[in-house]
């Protein structure tokens, strides 16, 4: 029994983890920043969380995008079988247009 435990445990951590992807969109960033924790994605993200409008907040577009899957945002994942997939996205404001 401990050993069914123990890699039902491991089986559980192992569907864990942390990942980052940054996107730049080559204009020169702003001080306003839109965070966006928790978004709701279902079944290993074929559902995507909602649309972040950010026209009212970054009228000078976006400079970058940041999104990330936490630890504890993967340890959700985890326990209910990649049915719920939380995401955490952090998006810089641009404070003019993309330079060429």
């Amino acid at each position: 029994m401990k050993i069914l435990r123990a890699c039902a445990a491991l089986a559980l951590l192992s569907t864990t983890g942390c990942y980052h992807y940054t996107i730049v969109t080559g204009a020169p960033p702003a001080d306003k920043t839109v965070s966006a924790n928790w978004q709701k994605s279902w079944i290993f993200g074929l559902v995507p969380p909602d649309t972040i409008q950010t026209k009212a907040e970054c009228p000078a577009g976006v400079a970058q995008l940041e999104t990330q899957h936490s630890f504890l945002n993967g340890l959700v994942r985890g326990i209910t079988y990649n049915i719920f997939t939380p995401i955490s996205t952090k998006i810089t404001c641009a404070s003019g247009p993309v330079r060429k």
